[in-house]
């Protein structure tokens, strides 16, 4: 296995396109037994057989696998995973098996694909399709895995402090969020990055039988597809990466390139707004409005009264992005128009999505991710970065995007053993695929690999193959069957 290096690190998850919630798996598969198993990787075969709920009308099968929770120390104690598969349907034999990842990072991947695998009929004509339910993943959101015994809850992303003091205040109040959840599990709670999840997924490699892999990894399952090149060059035959993070570059590039992701869908909508007459901020300038609008948020935040919340111009910035790569972007498109011109007026209520919800937020604590990002070291670091990225993205860099989540994870117990990096020399070309709202961050992990193509979709949407398009998955099966690339500038 790699030994990886500690560093220190944080942030945000990619959430799948729809939230699901399934029960959780039953004792058998729940038990973290200790001391003394078989190593991963030494001669364990995958028992398949029924699953825990049946095979959800799909023929679904299911096997356990015993890992390590350190996979450094191998003959130390021993969590279960719960391995899912759908058999080849053809009558030749399966060519192989391809390994899938939905993303989240979520535990119910075998409930997942059972229920939203239609996408891989054609594949599965030729080749197992495979899944994991991940390590760790909290209670109530089902898996068959062993889990972590802990209250993922819904934060706000919390305003960026404005000193040492403040920002001291944070990490504490962080910290003590992680150590109600570490106290459950510490050892667990220290091994969930998404390099461990590759160490994982290592394990089942060895299991299947199979020299090297075929993975399909879409949303924050990229970030597992990436971690799994870099610590396994030599096992990858094929990876698919749809709408995922880039978890390539090293330092605040990773994040600024975020950030320009942000202004990218901005000017998408400033186009759309002076070529369409019906667009209320039509013949002006859009962006010089837009800024001159969330400066002054960010001196004196704007009342939402339907919220009974005041919106900052960062917070202008968060909510507004949703809209701009929202599936319907004419109307919705039309509607962020007129909210700026309310918010001009001094009502910022049209930008309040939920009312119940009214600031962007995520499941907190979020091990994973609080793993595998970088996160400042003090105050003075954190505004160097939230200035820098302010300063690429002019239009959206406030909102922060994944670097406004690091806010959550300063001052963590545990530090980040997965931090962004390079892939090395020996990774084969990768295929990918994004939409308005993730091809840029999909296509530069896929640009750090000679000879990768990148699909682009030209519209939203979020997870092109799982949600049907019939020609990214045309592409996706050649290549993870036969590891034949689409031209490059392809698009779908």
């Amino acid at each position: 296995m790699h030994r990886r290096p500690a560093a220190t690190a944080a942030v945000l998850p990619l959430a799948l396109a729809a939230a699901l919630t399934f029960p959780p798996g039953p004792a058998w598969a729940q038990e973290a037994d200790a001391a003394e198993a078989p190593a991963a990787g030494s001669g364990q075969r995958l028992d398949w057989g029924a699953c825990p709920e049946g095979d959800y009308g799909t023929g679904m099968e299911c096997a356990t696998l015993r890992v390590p929770v350190d996979h450094d120390r191998p003959r130390g104690r021993h969590i279960t995973l719960t391995v899912g598969r759908l058999p080849e349907t053809g009558r030749g034999g399966a060519e192989g098996s391809v390994v899938v990842n939905p993303g989240g990072p979520i535990g119910f991947s075998i409930a997942y694909l059972a229920a939203y695998g239609d996408s891989f009929a054609g594949l599965r004509e030729h080749m197992d399709i495979v899944t994991w339910d991940l390590r760790g993943a909290p209670n109530g959101q089902g898996g068959f895995s062993t889990p972590l015994d802990c209250d993922w809850r819904y934060a706000a992303t919390p305003a960026v402090p404005a000193d040492q003091a403040a920002s001291a205040e944070l990490a504490a109040a962080n910290r003590a969020v992680a150590q109600e959840c570490r106290a459950a599990d510490p050892a667990l709670f220290d091994h969930m990055s998404s390099a461990d999840h590759a160490d994982d997924l290592e394990a089942i490699r060895a299991a299947l039988g199979e020299r090297r892999l075929n993975l399909h990894m879409t949303s924050y399952g990229g970030v597992i597809g990436q971690s799994y090149a870099r610590q396994y060059p030599d096992r990858v035959r094929t990876l698919y990466l749809d709408g995922t993070a880039d978890h390539t570059r090293e330092g605040d590039a990773v994040y600024e390139g975020f950030a320009r992701d942000g202004d990218t869908a901005f000017d998408r909508f400033a186009d759309w707004c002076a070529a369409e007459e019906s667009c209320a901020l039509h013949g002006s300038d859009v962006a010089e409005r837009w800024r001159a609008l969330t400066a002054r948020a960010d001196a004196d935040p704007i009342p939402a009264p339907v919220a009974g919340v005041h919106y900052t111009g960062r917070d202008l910035e968060a909510t507004a992005f949703a809209v701009l790569t929202a599936n319907r972007p004419g109307a919705t498109w039309r509607e962020l128009a007129e909210a700026v011109l309310a918010a001009e007026d001094g009502d910022a209520s049209g930008f309040v999505r939920d009312p119940d919800r009214p600031f962007p937020g995520f499941p907190q604590p979020g091990v994973v991710e609080c793993l595998d990002w970088n996160r400042p070291a003090d105050h003075a670091q954190m505004a160097a970065t939230v200035a820098r990225l302010s300063e690429v993205a002019p239009n959206t860099g406030g909102r922060l995007h994944m670097y406004g989540s690091i806010l959550t994870c300063a001052g963590w117990p545990t530090p980040v053993t997965n931090p962004p990096g390079p892939l090395p020399e020996g990774v084969p070309p990768l295929l990918g695929a994004g939409t308005w709202s993730d091809f840029g961050s999909t296509s530069r992990a896929v640009a750090s690999v000679p000879g990768s193509v990148s699909i682009v979709h030209d519209g939203p949407g979020h997870g092109l193959y799982w949600n049907g398009n019939a020609c990214v998955v045309a592409h996706a099966d050649t290549y993870l069957r036969t590891r034949e690339l689409p031209p490059p500038g392809t698009g779908c």
